[in-house]
């Protein structure tokens, strides 16, 4: 009886009011920091079973591998300073406002300095993989939607799940440049 009142309890609280399953904003930020620092991980890992040493791969390797870093980085910073904000008791009206203001910040000019990058690439070893070209622009807009809506929240609503939803795209994006990583074979 006690393991049936306890499983009861256990469920309730993923429930609110309105009876619906929810998350508290300090538990979606610790799973997705828990995530990119096992994507950072995973960088590691690609890199040591590569044959060749990292000075030795072509540059769209090492941009993927770039990509791979910085979108896993990015996202764990942005969670630890939502975390961090979550322990001031009370915890501040404008927080979720500041926060994606700070992502705002720090999504314009991730794509500035990787946009550098691409473009330091080979025009004939880029012309040649239409996929990594498509791939490029098709995460270039995703990044601009997901920055638009780190605008807005900052200046209108100042809720949680825009900048939340920001945070969700560089953990994918990550994730995706870690299997492109997997499964191209090397340059």
């Amino acid at each position: 009886m006690p393991v049936q009142k306890e499983s009861r309890r256990a469920r309730a609280v993923l429930y609110n009011t309105n009876n619906t399953v929810t998350m508290e904003p300090g538990e979606a930020l610790g799973i997705a920091a828990q995530i990119a620092v096992t994507l950072a991980g995973f960088a590691g890992v690609v890199v040591v079973f590569r044959r060749e040493a990292v000075h030795e791969w072509s540059a769209v390797d090492k941009l993927r591998l770039r990509l791979l870093l910085a979108n896993s980085i990015l996202p764990l910073c942005l969670c630890m300073m939502g975390l961090l904000l979550l322990t001031i008791k009370p915890v501040p009206p404008g927080i979720w406002r500041w926060c994606s203001a700070i992502a705002f910040i720090v999504f314009l000019f991730f794509p500035i300095t990787m946009t550098k990058y691409f473009r330091r690439l080979d025009v004939r070893q880029v012309q040649r993989e239409r996929d990594t070209r498509f791939v490029f622009y098709l995460f270039a807009i995703l990044g601009i939607a997901a920055n638009l809506l780190q605008l807005y929240n900052a200046a209108f609503v100042g809720v949680f799940w825009p900048f939340f939803t920001g945070i969700v795209f560089q953990v994918v994006t990550a994730l995706f440049q870690f299997a492109r990583m997997i499964l191209l074979l090397p340059e």
